[in-house]
């Protein structure tokens, strides 16, 4: 979810990819991988990437259309993997594979029906990160030389975390709550058309008079990916009610009110689980030939569709300039 509801209180500014050029973005790689797997399902046939033994790589056309953006604007994207799911976000896991499920059986009933408008659209919300697309994710990053981080738990609190340490400039993800686990500048829109969005945590922060410390306790009462909300509050009255209160506990009491694990939310989002053992290189050499094979001959892609993909990575290493491209 990326507690959407954020957007009415922070901080956005578009921002031109010109002013991005030279810039290291920690990408939130499921949330990225996601809506270029949804959409190269929604809008290609699926023969195009599925291999002779039934199995779909939809990812690797996913990945050829979407570094060109960050290659043609002399952008590093540094890939951060989420580890193991925390247990608090185990109701929204379990709540996810009941919809897909629910789906996957109105999947069968549009195949069966011959509707090959809902067919498109159910096989994209049906998708999921198998091990297959894992792995092969991050096999073709690496022979286009594209940094992975792997997070010990939380992608996104990874990413904040590089950006804070100055290994990174931004974190790269379309959930709002980059906020919450501290990342100081965020990019949003870079799967989209057009430019991308800045959200800025310490402008946000001063607008409202809040610490960041504040602002999670406002987002815990509001809901969020690991806990339900209060019912009735939205973005506003939560603040004022901090800012009333002082803190989450003041305001539950002074309402009545109870979260189940809020404790354990707010720690979650004050002092997430990230590692600091990562190390990665921004000259970056992508072997694109290797990458072509591995996509096209050893998992079956349709060349034609990663064709303009791989030319404008060939591409961008000319027109960027060595200074990026080693």
């Amino acid at each position: 979810m990326g507690n959407a509801a954020l957007r009415e209180i922070a901080v956005i500014e578009e921002v031109p990819f010109s002013r991005l050029e030279g810039s290291v973005v920690a990408v939130d790689a499921h949330n990225w991988l996601y809506r270029y797997l949804t959409t190269t399902v929604k809008w290609t046939d699926s023969e195009k990437y599925t291999t002779a033994d039934g199995t779909e790589v939809a990812n690797l056309v996913g990945i050829v259309t979407g570094l060109p953006k960050f290659f043609e604007a002399d952008i590093v994207p540094v890939m951060v993997f989420d580890g193991g799911p925390s247990e608090l976000k185990a109701d929204e896991i379990a709540s996810r594979r009941e919809r897909r499920e629910r789906d996957e059986r109105r999947l069968e009933d549009a195949r069966e029906a011959g509707d090959p408008v809902a067919v498109a659209r159910l096989e994209s919300r049906t998708q999921r990160l198998t091990p297959t697309i894992q792995e092969t994710s991050r096999e073709l990053l690496a022979l286009l030389d594209v940094p992975v981080v792997e997070a010990p738990a939380e992608g996104e609190a990874q990413a904040a975390h590089l950006v804070r340490r100055g290994d990174a400039d931004y974190v790269g993800t379309e959930d709002y709550d980059a906020l919450l686990f501290g990342s100081p500048r965020t990019l949003r829109g870079l799967t989209g058309k057009g430019d991308p969005e800045l959200m800025e945590l310490e402008a946000t922060l001063e607008r409202h008079g809040l610490s960041r410390e504040e602002l999670i306790d406002a987002a815990i009462l509001v809901g969020t990916d690991f806990n339900e909300g209060v019912h009735g509050v939205g973005p506003k009255t939560a603040l004022s009610e901090i800012r009333e209160h002082g803190d989450l506990w003041s305001v539950l009491e002074a309402r009545g009110e109870h979260i189940e694990g809020a404790d354990r939310v707010r720690a979650l989002f004050r002092d997430p689980d990230v590692t600091d053992d990562y190390a990665f290189e921004t000259g970056l050499d992508p072997d694109v030939s290797a990458a072509r094979a591995y996509v096209t001959e050893e998992w079956g892609v349709d060349p034609g569709e990663v064709a303009r993909g791989f030319e404008r990575i060939e591409e961008s290493t000319v027109q960027t300039g060595l200074d990026r491209w080693t």
